[in-house]
């Protein structure tokens, strides 16, 4: 995976296709984001490089509900290789 914007614009695209609202703020968060589930909004550290923030949305991912049906066959591609890759970055730290 690339860390450019261009991935980092994707990986927005599908949290964005899922009803979340992706918002950019400063703040003191513990892992670089914040998810607000009742209104679907994920706050990201502006503070963060991008591939700092391309690294928390990879982490994020998996924690949120994602409609999978509801994504485009290009955000459905990546939101597998997320997918994979989260769960190669579980399997490192057990």
């Amino acid at each position: 995976m690339k860390f450019n914007q261009t991935t980092l614009d994707k990986l927005e695209s599908i949290l964005e296709e899922s009803g979340y609202v992706v918002r950019y703020e400063r703040g003191t968060f513990q892992s670089g984001y914040c998810i607000l589930e009742q209104k679907k909004v994920v706050v990201l550290n502006k503070f963060l490089s991008t591939e700092g923030r391309i690294n928390t949305v990879v982490d994020l991912v998996p924690q949120v509900q994602i409609h999978f049906d509801s994504l485009t066959a290009e955000s459905q591609k990546l939101y597998e290789e997320v997918m994979t890759l989260a769960a190669a970055r579980q399997a490192e730290q057990e």
